[in-house]
Protein backbone atom coordinates (compact mmCIF):
# COMPACT_ATOMS: atom_id res chain seq x y z
CA UNK A 1 0.00 0.00 0.00
CA UNK A 2 1.37 3.21 -0.93
CA UNK A 3 2.69 5.66 1.68
CA UNK A 4 2.32 9.36 0.83
CA UNK A 5 5.56 10.67 2.26
CA UNK A 6 5.87 14.27 3.36
CA UNK A 7 9.52 14.05 4.32
CA UNK A 8 10.81 15.55 1.02
CA UNK A 9 8.80 18.67 1.84
CA UNK A 10 10.69 19.10 5.06
CA UNK A 11 13.95 19.69 3.24
CA UNK A 12 12.51 22.55 1.21
CA UNK A 13 11.06 24.83 3.86
CA UNK A 14 13.05 26.74 6.51
CA UNK A 15 11.41 27.27 9.86
CA UNK A 16 9.85 30.69 10.23
CA UNK A 17 11.10 30.98 13.83
CA UNK A 18 14.32 29.10 14.43
CA UNK A 19 14.76 27.66 17.91
CA UNK A 20 18.06 27.04 19.68
CA UNK A 21 19.70 23.82 18.47
CA UNK A 22 18.69 20.77 20.46
CA UNK A 23 20.77 17.85 21.56
CA UNK A 24 21.60 15.57 18.61
CA UNK A 25 19.55 12.39 18.68
CA UNK A 26 16.71 13.89 20.71
CA UNK A 27 13.75 11.98 19.25
CA UNK A 28 11.15 14.40 20.56
CA UNK A 29 12.87 17.47 19.14
CA UNK A 30 13.40 15.77 15.79
CA UNK A 31 9.72 14.90 15.52
CA UNK A 32 8.70 18.39 16.64
CA UNK A 33 11.03 19.99 14.10
CA UNK A 34 9.59 17.88 11.30
CA UNK A 35 6.08 18.80 12.36
CA UNK A 36 6.90 22.49 12.57
CA UNK A 37 8.54 22.51 9.15
CA UNK A 38 5.66 20.63 7.56
CA UNK A 39 3.16 22.90 9.31
CA UNK A 40 4.86 26.03 7.97
CA UNK A 41 4.76 24.65 4.43
CA UNK A 42 1.12 23.62 4.66
CA UNK A 43 0.09 26.94 6.25
CA UNK A 44 1.42 28.69 3.15
CA UNK A 45 0.09 26.25 0.56
CA UNK A 46 -3.22 25.08 2.08
CA UNK A 47 -4.44 27.77 4.49
CA UNK A 48 -7.89 26.17 4.90
CA UNK A 49 -6.48 22.73 5.77
CA UNK A 50 -8.33 20.76 8.46
CA UNK A 51 -5.51 20.03 10.88
CA UNK A 52 -7.28 17.23 12.77
CA UNK A 53 -7.92 15.33 9.54
CA UNK A 54 -4.25 15.78 8.63
CA UNK A 55 -3.19 14.38 12.00
CA UNK A 56 -5.62 11.45 11.67
CA UNK A 57 -4.30 10.54 8.23
CA UNK A 58 -0.67 10.92 9.27
CA UNK A 59 -1.15 8.84 12.41
CA UNK A 60 -3.06 6.07 10.62
CA UNK A 61 -0.58 5.77 7.76
CA UNK A 62 2.44 5.93 10.07
CA UNK A 63 1.10 3.03 12.14
CA UNK A 64 0.32 0.99 9.02
CA UNK A 65 -3.37 0.77 9.85
CA UNK A 66 -6.21 0.65 7.25
CA UNK A 67 -6.89 4.09 5.83
CA UNK A 68 -10.33 5.69 5.85
CA UNK A 69 -10.04 6.37 2.09
CA UNK A 70 -8.95 4.02 -0.68
CA UNK A 71 -5.59 4.49 -2.37
CA UNK A 72 -7.36 5.41 -5.59
CA UNK A 73 -9.46 8.11 -3.86
CA UNK A 74 -6.37 9.54 -2.15
CA UNK A 75 -4.56 9.68 -5.48
CA UNK A 76 -7.49 11.40 -7.17
CA UNK A 77 -7.83 14.01 -4.42
CA UNK A 78 -4.13 14.85 -4.32
CA UNK A 79 -3.86 15.00 -8.10
CA UNK A 80 -6.88 17.30 -8.28
CA UNK A 81 -5.37 19.56 -5.62
CA UNK A 82 -2.08 19.70 -7.52
CA UNK A 83 -3.81 20.50 -10.79
CA UNK A 84 -5.91 23.24 -9.18
CA UNK A 85 -2.86 24.73 -7.50
CA UNK A 86 -0.80 24.93 -10.68
CA UNK A 87 -2.84 23.84 -13.72
CA UNK A 88 -0.46 25.41 -16.24
CA UNK A 89 2.46 23.23 -15.21
CA UNK A 90 0.57 20.03 -14.47
CA UNK A 91 -1.40 19.48 -17.69
CA UNK A 92 1.42 19.07 -20.27
CA UNK A 93 3.13 16.46 -18.12
CA UNK A 94 -0.14 14.65 -17.49
CA UNK A 95 -0.95 14.50 -21.21
CA UNK A 96 2.50 13.16 -22.07
CA UNK A 97 2.29 10.48 -19.37
CA UNK A 98 -1.18 9.37 -20.46
CA UNK A 99 -0.11 9.17 -24.11
CA UNK A 100 2.90 7.04 -23.16
CA UNK A 101 0.64 4.80 -21.09
CA UNK A 102 -1.76 4.28 -24.03
CA UNK A 103 1.13 3.21 -26.26
CA UNK A 104 2.55 0.86 -23.64
CA UNK A 105 -0.77 -0.89 -23.01
CA UNK A 106 -1.46 -1.19 -26.73
CA UNK A 107 1.89 -2.95 -27.23
CA UNK A 108 1.21 -5.24 -24.26
CA UNK A 109 -2.17 -6.15 -25.68
CA UNK A 110 -0.58 -7.24 -28.95
CA UNK A 111 1.79 -9.73 -27.31
CA UNK A 112 1.22 -13.45 -28.01
CA UNK A 113 -1.48 -15.02 -25.81
CA UNK A 114 -2.25 -11.75 -24.07
CA UNK A 115 -5.88 -11.02 -23.24
CA UNK A 116 -7.66 -8.10 -21.65
CA UNK A 117 -9.47 -8.37 -18.35
CA UNK A 118 -11.86 -5.87 -16.81
CA UNK A 119 -10.58 -2.34 -16.17
CA UNK A 120 -8.03 -2.59 -18.99
CA UNK A 121 -5.69 -5.05 -17.28
CA UNK A 122 -3.66 -7.13 -19.77
CA UNK A 123 -3.09 -10.76 -18.70
CA UNK A 124 -0.51 -13.19 -20.06
CA UNK A 125 -0.55 -16.65 -18.49
CA UNK A 126 2.98 -17.85 -17.72
CA UNK A 127 1.91 -21.04 -15.93
CA UNK A 128 -1.58 -22.52 -15.56
CA UNK A 129 -3.14 -23.28 -12.20
CA UNK A 130 -5.90 -25.67 -11.14
CA UNK A 131 -6.55 -24.70 -7.54
CA UNK A 132 -9.16 -22.53 -5.86
CA UNK A 133 -9.60 -18.86 -6.68
CA UNK A 134 -9.52 -16.31 -3.84
CA UNK A 135 -12.54 -14.24 -2.87
CA UNK A 136 -12.40 -10.45 -2.69
CA UNK A 137 -11.94 -10.47 1.11
CA UNK A 138 -9.48 -13.39 1.19
CA UNK A 139 -5.73 -13.39 1.72
CA UNK A 140 -3.33 -14.64 -0.94
CA UNK A 141 0.12 -16.20 -0.59
CA UNK A 142 2.15 -14.98 -3.54
CA UNK A 143 5.59 -14.21 -4.89
CA UNK A 144 5.88 -11.29 -7.26
CA UNK A 145 8.10 -8.96 -9.24
CA UNK A 146 6.98 -5.39 -9.98
CA UNK A 147 8.27 -3.72 -13.16
CA UNK A 148 8.06 -0.23 -14.60
CA UNK A 149 7.22 0.18 -18.31
CA UNK A 150 10.94 0.33 -19.17
CA UNK A 151 11.44 -3.10 -17.60
CA UNK A 152 13.27 -1.93 -14.49
CA UNK A 153 12.33 -3.63 -11.22
CA UNK A 154 10.81 -1.36 -8.57
CA UNK A 155 9.75 -4.09 -6.12
CA UNK A 156 10.05 -7.83 -5.64
CA UNK A 157 9.39 -10.40 -2.95
CA UNK A 158 12.39 -12.31 -1.66
CA UNK A 159 10.02 -15.12 -0.63
CA UNK A 160 6.25 -15.71 -0.84
CA UNK A 161 4.16 -13.36 1.29
CA UNK A 162 0.56 -13.13 2.50
CA UNK A 163 -1.54 -10.14 1.42
CA UNK A 164 -5.19 -9.32 2.07
CA UNK A 165 -6.84 -8.54 -1.25
CA UNK A 166 -8.71 -5.62 0.26
CA UNK A 167 -5.37 -3.96 1.12
CA UNK A 168 -3.64 -4.04 -2.29
CA UNK A 169 -3.97 -1.92 -5.44
CA UNK A 170 -7.15 -2.20 -7.48
CA UNK A 171 -5.41 -4.06 -10.32
CA UNK A 172 -4.42 -6.88 -8.00
CA UNK A 173 -7.90 -7.05 -6.47
CA UNK A 174 -9.53 -7.22 -9.89
CA UNK A 175 -7.18 -9.83 -11.37
CA UNK A 176 -6.38 -12.16 -8.50
CA UNK A 177 -9.98 -13.13 -7.82
CA UNK A 178 -9.82 -14.75 -11.27
CA UNK A 179 -6.49 -16.49 -10.64
CA UNK A 180 -6.40 -20.17 -9.59
CA UNK A 181 -3.86 -21.40 -7.06
CA UNK A 182 -0.76 -22.69 -8.85
CA UNK A 183 -0.93 -20.15 -11.66
CA UNK A 184 1.70 -17.62 -12.59
CA UNK A 185 0.53 -14.54 -14.49
CA UNK A 186 2.01 -11.44 -16.03
CA UNK A 187 -0.29 -8.46 -15.48
CA UNK A 188 0.06 -5.11 -17.23
CA UNK A 189 -1.98 -2.78 -15.02
CA UNK A 190 -3.17 0.68 -16.10
CA UNK A 191 -2.21 3.52 -13.81
CA UNK A 192 -5.88 4.04 -12.91
CA UNK A 193 -5.78 0.57 -11.30
CA UNK A 194 -2.38 1.14 -9.66
CA UNK A 195 -1.16 4.39 -8.08
CA UNK A 196 -3.03 6.74 -10.40
CA UNK A 197 -2.29 10.40 -10.90
CA UNK A 198 -0.47 10.66 -7.58
CA UNK A 199 2.16 7.98 -8.14
CA UNK A 200 4.06 6.49 -5.23
CA UNK A 201 6.88 8.61 -3.90
CA UNK A 202 10.12 8.53 -5.88
CA UNK A 203 9.55 4.97 -7.12
CA UNK A 204 6.51 5.38 -9.37
CA UNK A 205 5.76 8.55 -11.31
CA UNK A 206 2.17 9.78 -11.71
CA UNK A 207 0.09 8.05 -14.41
CA UNK A 208 2.51 5.12 -14.71
CA UNK A 209 1.22 1.68 -15.77
CA UNK A 210 2.85 -1.23 -13.96
CA UNK A 211 3.72 -4.83 -14.77
CA UNK A 212 3.60 -7.57 -12.17
CA UNK A 213 4.63 -11.18 -12.52
CA UNK A 214 2.69 -12.97 -9.80
CA UNK A 215 2.62 -16.61 -8.73
CA UNK A 216 -0.24 -17.68 -6.46
CA UNK A 217 0.63 -20.48 -4.00
CA UNK A 218 -2.32 -20.48 -1.62
CA UNK A 219 -5.42 -18.57 -0.49
CA UNK A 220 -7.32 -18.43 2.77
CA UNK A 221 -10.32 -16.72 4.32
Amino acid sequence: MPRYLFLPLLCLVPLAHAAPPSTPGDAHDLAYSMGASLGERLRQEVPELQIQALIDGLNTAYQGKPLALTNERIGQILALHQAQSDPGQAQPGINAALSAEDVFLMVEKQQPQARELADGIILTELKPGKGAKPGPQDSVYVSYVGLLPDGSVFDRSSQPQWFRLDSVIAGWRSALVQMPVGAKWRLAIPSSQAYGAQGAGDLIAPNTPLVFEIELFATRK
